[in-house]
């Protein structure tokens, strides 16, 4: 063969896997596994196992904002840095890695940055004693969640029958 044939297989070979490493972060970094929801959103597609856990979370985040609006009522800034932080990006590492690459980006975006912001409202909360300013924080940080909730849908794919 050729130096110039060979160069010309050597191209082609990295032109292909590049290709084919495009297509795999495009699936499994930027896609997720999702499907068309009938209401117009998306249907992130998961095993009931893995469904269960990002719904646990959902259901963690609402107890932890529940106990913070208490806690800004009462003033108790004390209380909403205790109750945010183990919302924060501590929790954002629990999630296993099979299931992360199921979820599209902009879900995984949303989502990170909801944990961001618990771990800033502890931080300021800690800091600046503002129970307020922990209040805005928290309307904030709602309107992730309600962008998420409106864009998506969690749908559990069904078992197969042995």
């Amino acid at each position: 063969m050729t130096t110039k044939k060979s160069v010309t297989i050597y191209w082609a070979i990295i032109g292909l896997l590049l290709l084919t490493i495009v297509g795999l972060v495009l699936k499994f970094v930027v896609l997720g596994r999702t499907g068309a929801a009938a209401d117009g959103r998306v249907t992130i597609l998961l095993e009931p196992s893995e469904r269960a856990v990002v719904l646990n979370e959902m259901r963690q985040f609402l107890v932890g904002i529940q106990g913070m609006l208490a806690a800004a009522d009462r003033g108790d800034a004390a209380a909403i840095a205790k109750i945010a932080r183990p919302l924060g990006m501590a929790a954002a590492h629990n999630v296993p890695a099979g299931l992360a690459a199921k979820l599209p980006l902009e879900f995984k975006t949303l989502g990170h940055g909801v944990h961001e912001d618990f771990d800033r409202i502890a931080m300021d909360a800690e800091a600046m004693n503002d129970a307020r300013l922990s209040l805005h924080q928290l309307g904030e940080t709602m309107k992730k969640c309600v962008a998420c909730h409106a864009t998506y849908q969690i749908a559990a794919t069904p078992v197969a029958v042995r």
